[in-house]
């Protein structure tokens, strides 16, 4: 077996479809040789369907990151299928429609939590349940969307992406002694199903198109997959609580 992820094993959470990220940096996991095993929540057997999309079909273990028994027999049902863990992928995100499209000011709190809850506390369980498996250390890769800025539209979840990359950071620091690194990949707008769930999403892919100085392509997963696989191996052993923009450049040019 050779490879950049040659032997590692990783737990890939939030394919949907094969437009996803988290489905690129699956295919490319494996392409690099490492062994995928998939979390699914609610459509099982879709997640099931789009994991046989794969150079090697994927198992697929269900996981709704906020039910304290399913993060709690999470380690268990890996080890049905591998025997530890050396990377794990988060890829979940969610917000109700009130906390996007413009609705800052109104959106109520309890929609609010919703949201903090999914697509950011989210990547400290994820992480926690998952460290019985990672005793030899390894790599946790979240994903983001640059929050050093208020984006139009994207209000609340902006703010739990702001706390996502801070929780990023507090990982790195009180994991870092048991070896494991923390960073996030944050990409530029990509026409997935949670793209298509914020409405006004349009205003970025414009925006982008005129900017960035290395081009977009609102429908190439693949740079942001490669990331996280690079993230994901033994190349960046000194890397963590780390945000690295996969955005074309865009983030650093002024308006």
């Amino acid at each position: 077996m050779s490879g950049l992820l040659a032997g590692k094993r990783l737990l890939i959470t939030g394919v949907i479809t094969d437009a996803s990220i988290a489905f690129s940096a699956a295919k490319i996991a494996q392409e690099q040789g490492a062994t995928v095993v998939l979390t699914g929540f609610g459509r099982l057997s879709l997640v099931e369907r789009i994991a046989k999309r794969l150079p090697e079909p994927a198992p697929v273990i269900e996981l709704d990151v906020t039910n304290a028994e399913h993060l709690a027999g999470l380690a268990d049902k890996v080890r049905e299928h591998v025997d530890g863990l050396d990377g794990v992928v988060h890829s979940i995100g969610f917000a109700p429609p009130s906390c996007l499209g413009g609705g800052f000011l109104d959106a109520p709190w309890e929609d609010v939590a919703t949201a903090v809850h999914v697509s950011t506390y989210s990547y400290k369980s994820l992480a926690t349940a998952a460290l019985p498996l990672m005793s030899s250390g390894g790599s946790i890769v979240g994903l983001t969307f640059d929050a050093t800025s208020a984006w139009p539209v994207y209000d609340w979840m902006g703010v739990a992406k702001a706390g996502l990359e801070s929780a990023s950071r507090y990982l790195a620091l009180h994991l870092g002694k048991q070896g494991i690194r923390s960073n996030l990949v944050a990409a530029g707008p990509l026409r997935t199903i949670a793209a298509k769930s914020i409405p006004g999403f349009e205003q970025f892919e414009e925006a982008w198109a005129e900017r960035s100085p290395l081009g977009w392509d609102l429908h190439d997963t693949s740079a942001a997959g490669k990331a996280i696989c690079a993230l994901l191996s033994d190349w960046f052993p000194a890397t963590t609580g780390e945000v690295v923009h996969v955005d074309g450049g865009y983030h650093a040019i002024g308006a």
